[in-house]
């Protein structure tokens, strides 16, 4: 049944703007009368709910900034198509339930269309591939062995498992890199504020008192002047600066040689990789779990990597593999895996158990990015802080009034 977008006035007399599912514009119109809604404009929706309302157009974009699918809504749709299909509801009145009760524009707007497909006669998977930008390779070919060996519950109970552990790893190291981000613009603020308003100030009082200034002011002074003079220079360099590491970064020697630099940081590094290793191994072993060939979920993987040089390791141990060697050998051999979890894949290989195995891994190494990431915050708070207080009480030290006026009479008494 189409999806028809619209934008109307509620019985209160306020716009509202939402979508509805009907057979045709007139009978969109009608269910929406009988909400206590008044149309002004209804319209179909596209594969993607991209078409908007003609007089509303602006207003629909400006909506799709914040209405975007968040992992979560996928995560959380997932299994409950997963519990109706575990409790005997058929596909096509599960993907109806779930286009009542979605609350997600969008999201409503692709299960809609792909119920549609899925009642034509069209299979599931199928109808998911041409929402790509909804549903990633993992999503599709985990449904597509699901289909194939008859247990599509158990495969979206996977997949909402898999979904939330991406996404409560994504939260851990974003939290991590939150509070240092605040601290950071929070000091750039206050920097600003000082070089503008507080030191001229300070300077043309001590400037007046015609005080002897120490070496330290003296440099604060003259940066003061440099970037008042020439803050537009600095910004232009800024810009040019920015836009050339953006061009820099999205060549291919460029993109290299920066995650070459990212694996090699002390701290960061460590946690790339081990994020990484997680991902991978709980990806992995969800997908050969699924039913999923080697080969195409070693594919799907790579793809899922966004460092170039692990995205290169895994396109090297899928060729070795294709080959006929082990999924450990070349993976050892990169020097880019930790030693544990190409052991592990080695025992899990040899004993038939590699999907349980690379789950275990996954389950370690996610244990070692929540500490890795207690580790980073315990150090970087401090760090700002030092580093914030140092810059401040430098400026306001060698401003300090006082303390000219007191050098200033010691070397006048002596």
């Amino acid at each position: 049944m189409p999806v028809f977008r619209y934008q109307g006035i509620d019985q209160k007399g306020k716009k509202t703007t939402g979508s509805v599912d009907a057979e045709n514009e007139r009978a969109a119109r009608a269910k929406l009368r009988k909400g206590n809604v008044f149309p002004t404009a209804v319209v179909e929706s596209g594969g993607t709910g991209a078409t908007l309302l003609v007089s509303g157009e602006r207003e629909f974009k400006f909506q799709a900034l914040f209405h975007r699918i968040k992992p979560q809504d996928i995560s959380l749709m997932t299994r409950q198509m997963s519990s109706l299909l575990n409790a005997g509801v058929p596909l096509v009145d599960t993907l109806t339930a779930m286009v009542d009760q979605l609350e997600q524009p969008k999201l409503r707007t692709a299960i809609s269309e792909i119920r549609e497909r899925v009642t034509e006669g069209e299979k599931f998977s199928s109808a998911m591939g041409e929402h790509p930008q909804i549903f990633n390779e993992l999503y599709i070919n985990m449904v597509s062995a699901g289909e194939a060996s008859g247990t599509l519950e158990k495969v979206l109970e996977r997949i909402a498992d898999i979904t939330e552990a991406q996404a409560r790893l994504r939260a851990k190291i974003v939290g991590a890199l939150t509070y240092p981000i605040i601290m950071g613009i929070v000091g750039v603020i206050m920097m600003i504020l000082l070089i503008t308003f507080v030191i001229p100030k300070m300077t043309a009082m001590l400037i007046e008192m015609e005080i002897p200034l120490p070496t330290p002011t003296r440099f604060l002074i003259w940066l003061t002047d440099q970037i008042l003079g020439w803050w537009w220079i600095l910004l232009l360099g800024l810009v040019i600066a920015i836009t050339a590491f953006r061009r820099w970064i999205n060549t291919v020697n460029g993109r290299t040689t920066f995650d070459r630099w990212m694996l090699r940081l002390p701290l960061v590094g460590r946690l790339i990789r081990l994020a990484a290793v997680a991902r991978l191994t709980r990806t992995l072993g969800t997908l050969l779990r699924g039913g999923v060939p080697m080969l195409t979920a070693m594919d799907i993987v790579r793809n899922i990597v966004s460092n170039v040089i692990l995205k290169r390791v895994l396109e090297e141990t899928r060729d070795a593999v294709k080959e006929g060697a082990s999924l450990a050998e070349p993976l050892k051999r990169s020097g880019h895996f930790p030693p544990l979890a190409t052991h592990m894949i080695a025992i899990g290989e040899k004993t038939g158990e590699l999907e349980g195995m690379l789950e275990r891994i996954a389950e370690t190494y996610e244990t070692q990015v929540d500490n890795a990431v207690g580790s980073m915050m315990s150090l970087l708070e401090p760090i700002t802080l030092v580093v914030m207080g140092g810059m401040v009480a430098f400026i306001v030290r060698g401003h300090h009034p006082r303390r000219e006026r007191c050098c200033a009479v010691k070397k006048a008494s002596a």
